[in-house]
């Protein structure tokens, strides 16, 4: 299919309290769609059910033509979680070295993942001693080295100074020119305007799903804040 996810009538409860509201859409192959909402709005809630970690009441998640979770998509689909998933005691080198078998790609993969993302200096530093911006793209290195075909990243750039927000997102955007698709999470309005499509979520509702000029023009503001505030007063008032 063309979608490389289709979500369909998705409801998730946690604790007995529905967190996501019968959400449908859709996501393009070859795109960057950008999740936006406030936090606590079902972002990583939608992003669990991607990967087939999230138990769902109802509805269905395709991805990649097979339905999310399924084996074949173990080596398809590459997520990188808020909190860093590599390990604190081994060196960025050994983490990429490590994920590189696990993922039957080569050392030399490995070792160009850590110099796409900007690590080649800390490559021989531990894990540990890394800032949270760096640990972060460690997460990524390792993600990146099954060359998957979609690449979820959960707020990625959290912590990260505007040098380095920029050079990971004109990575994102490479990587989609590539083909790679990608779903990355955001509560920072300024960063929609670097996606093909944005996601608006608020308490586990879609109230906004289209181009970042669409929806500016929907909004009637350029500026993207004023833009997320518009569409919540327009949905509530409908």
């Amino acid at each position: 299919m063309k979608e490389a996810v289709q979500v369909t009538d998705l409801v998730v409860a946690r604790g007995g309290k529905e967190v996501l509201h019968g959400l449908s859409c859709s996501v393009s192959r070859g795109s960057v769609t950008g999740l936006l909402g406030p936090s606590g709005g079902g972002k990583t809630t939608l992003m669990r059910c991607l990967v087939g970690v999230q138990t769902v009441s109802s509805g269905s998640v395709m991805v990649l033509d097979e339905a999310a979770g399924s084996a074949g998509l173990r080596h398809r689909v590459g997520y990188v979680t808020q909190s860093p998933s590599v390990y604190s005691d081994l060196t960025v080198a050994e983490n990429a070295r490590y994920f590189a078998a696990v993922l039957g790609a080569s050392s030399s993969a490995a070792v160009r993942a850590i110099a796409d993302v900007g690590l080649k200096e800390q490559s021989a530093q531990l894990v540990a001693t890394l800032s949270g911006g760096q640990r972060a793209r460690a997460s990524l290195a390792c993600a990146l080295l099954g060359d998957p075909e979609l690449l979820i990243l959960d707020e990625p750039t959290v912590g990260l100074d505007p040098v380095l927000r920029e050079e990971l997102w004109g990575m994102f955007a490479s990587l989609a020119a590539g083909g790679t698709t990608l779903v990355v999470s955001s509560h920072v309005m300024d960063e929609a305007g670097r996606c093909d499509r944005i996601l608006l979520l608020r308490e586990g509702a879609l109230i906004a799903d289209d181009s970042p000029d669409a929806l500016r023009r929907a909004a009637g503001t350029d500026d993207l804040d004023q833009m997320f505030l518009t569409l919540i007063q327009k949905v509530e008032a409908a």
